[in-house]
C-alpha cells in the first residue's frame, strides 16, 4: 500500500521521565541529517501509527480518563492504536520495554517479534496522555501527534541499555531537564517541555490536555477536557 506522505498521519510520542523527585531527566535522541522530517533535531521517541497497531492486544489499558481525551476531536476511536504505537516506537527507537512478563496468545506480527522474544507483552496503564499537536501546513510531513508521559520506573528493562534500538535515533541519552534547552529542539518540543516541567512532581494526568490544532484554515490552541476525571 502506498502511503500519501502529504496527508496528516496519526502518531504517538513518548516522553520518558526519570528521577523526577531528585534530578529529573528525560530520554531523547537525535534524528539523522537526511531525515525528511525534522533532520538533526533532538526529539522524543515516537512515530506514525501503523495499520496493524489496532490489532495488537494489550495486557492492560490506558486509564479511562486518558482514553476519553484521546477520543475527543477525532473521527475514529484511535485510543488503542495510539497506545500500541507508543509502546512499539519506544521499543524500536530505544530498545526499552513497556510491558510485563507473559506469553502472546497468538504469533506476534513481524513488527513485534523482537519485542515478544524478550518474554514480555505490552501494557499501557502507565501511559498518560498529556499533549496533542498537528504539524502546521507546508511541512514535508504532517502528523497529528499525541504525546504520552511515562515514568521511567514503569520500564521493565535496564534504563541504560539501548542495545536493541534501531538506528532511527542516534545519541540516545537521559538529558537533565534543566539542561535540555541547550540542545537543538523542534519548536513544539519546547512547548511540550514547558508543560512537563510544570508537572514534574505531579503524578496525576492533566485535567486538560493542550492541543495545537494547526489546519489549513487556522492555528488554534485548545484544551481537551473529555469527561470528568475521578480523583
Amino acid at each position: 500500500m502506498t502511503i500519501d506522505k502529504t496527508a496528516i498521519r496519526d502518531a504517538a510520542t513518548v516522553i520518558v521521565l526519570r528521577d523526577r523527585d531528585t534530578d529529573p531527566r528525560i530520554l531523547m535522541g537525535q534524528r539523522g541529517a537526511k531525515a525528511a522530517f525534522m533532520p538533526n533535531k533532538v526529539v522524543f521517541p515516537g512515530g506514525a501509527v501503523d495499520a496493524g497497531d489496532a490489532d495488537i492486544a494489550l495486557a492492560t489499558q490506558i486509564p479511562d480518563f486518558c482514553a476519553d481525551r484521546l477520543r475527543e476531536d477525532s473521527a475514529h476511536d484511535l485510543s488503542h492504536a495510539l497506545c500500541v504505537a507508543a509502546i512499539r516506537e519506544l521499543w524500536e527507537e530505544t530498545g526499552l520495554i513497556l510491558g510485563q512478563k507473559g506469553s502472546w496468545s497468538e504469533p506476534p506480527a513481524p513488527d513485534w517479534e523482537s519485542f515478544a522474544a524478550t518474554g514480555h507483552v505490552p501494557t499501557a496503564e502507565a501511559l498518560q496522555f498529556v499533549f496533542r499537536a498537528i504539524t502546521p501546513p507546508g511541512r514535508p510531513r504532517r502528523f497529528d501527534a499525541r504525546f504520552f508521559l511515562l515514568d521511567a520506573d514503569e520500564i521493565a528493562t535496564d534504563l541504560d541499555d539501548f542495545s536493541a534500538a534501531c538506528e532511527e535515533l542516534s545519541h540516545l541519552q537521559w538529558i537533565p531537564l534543566k539542561d535540555v534547552r541547550a540542545f537543538d529542539l523542534p519548536f513544539i518540543t519546547e512547548v511540550v517541555l514547558a508543560e512537563i516541567e510544570a508537572r514534574v512532581t505531579d503524578r496525576n494526568p492533566p485535567a486538560a490536555v493542550p492541543f495545537f490544532k494547526n489546519n489549513d484554515e487556522s492555528s488554534l490552541f485548545l484544551r481537551i477536557y473529555g469527561h470528568e476525571q475521578d480523583r
